[in-house]
């Protein structure tokens, strides 16, 4: 697991019981600044739009006592197959066991205490509508951000609101809901690739696939099969 150091901005790999606390972030990737690996290997995550949101996050974590945090974008090689395919399967565990969860929301900006102005821009909010979002905010212990870093609220506090955007009725016992129930939630979800629209959901099913972009639709029908071995469908 590579983790960013909140303070000297460096990428550090850690292995099972050696792996640190650290905070982790949940946002809506802007797929034309986001800071990949190399970008910010190289030093040129700098120019780009996203790097705002990982020195945010940083700033956020490193004020709360963490000394490391877990950004996707960053921390993970996607031009090594073994690396992705070890983050897809292990990404719900480390949402999971995550000390707490970040949720930036950069379409989002309360500048007042009223709270149906606020309940009014969440709904509105992208990241509900991304497939990959739903594991990252039933996982962790999870703190609301507008794009200012302004605190929002809790998981718990704003659970009624978020059963109601996303269709989990109880957001702390998701995992006793049966596949059927799992699936009609991510329905909600989309991804930019359609394999993804199974791999974002291996966490939540409990399930380990090797993910083979190209194979398309072919995903999903994997996802189901592993689904039918481990877990009733009602």
């Amino acid at each position: 697991m590579r983790l960013l150091h909140t303070t000297s901005l460096s990428l550090n790999e850690y292995h099972g019981d050696k792996v640190p606390k650290y905070a982790i972030l949940s946002h809506c990737w802007n797929e034309s600044g986001e800071v990949t690996f190399d970008a910010f290997q190289s030093g040129k995550g700098v120019e780009l739009s996203g790097h705002s949101n990982i020195e945010g996050a940083c700033s956020k974590a490193a004020k709360d006592g963490w000394e490391f945090v877990w950004i996707d974008s960053c921390c993970i090689n996607k031009d090594s197959s073994s690396e992705l395919s070890e983050a897809i399967n292990s990404m719900f565990r480390w949402y999971r066991e995550a000390e707490i969860c970040y949720v930036y929301m950069a379409d989002v900006l309360i500048t007042t205490n009223n709270n149906d102005k606020r309940d009014s821009q969440l709904r509105k909010s992208k990241l509900f509508t991304r497939g990959w979002t739903l594991q990252e905010l039933l996982a962790p212990k999870v703190a609301f951000f507008d794009r200012e870093w302004n605190a929002i609220g809790q998981k718990d506090d704003l659970h009624d609101l978020l059963s109601s955007i996303t269709g989990v009725q109880d957001l702390n016992k998701f995992e006793d809901a049966c596949v059927a129930v799992k699936m009609s939630w991510a329905s909600k979800g989309n991804t930019t690739r359609i394999e993804d629209e199974a791999y974002c959901l291996m966490g939540l099913f409990g399930v380990y696939m090797t993910p083979i972009y190209g194979e398309g639709t072919n995903a999903f029908l994997r996802l189901l099969e592993c689904t039918k071995e481990q877990s009733p469908m009602v």
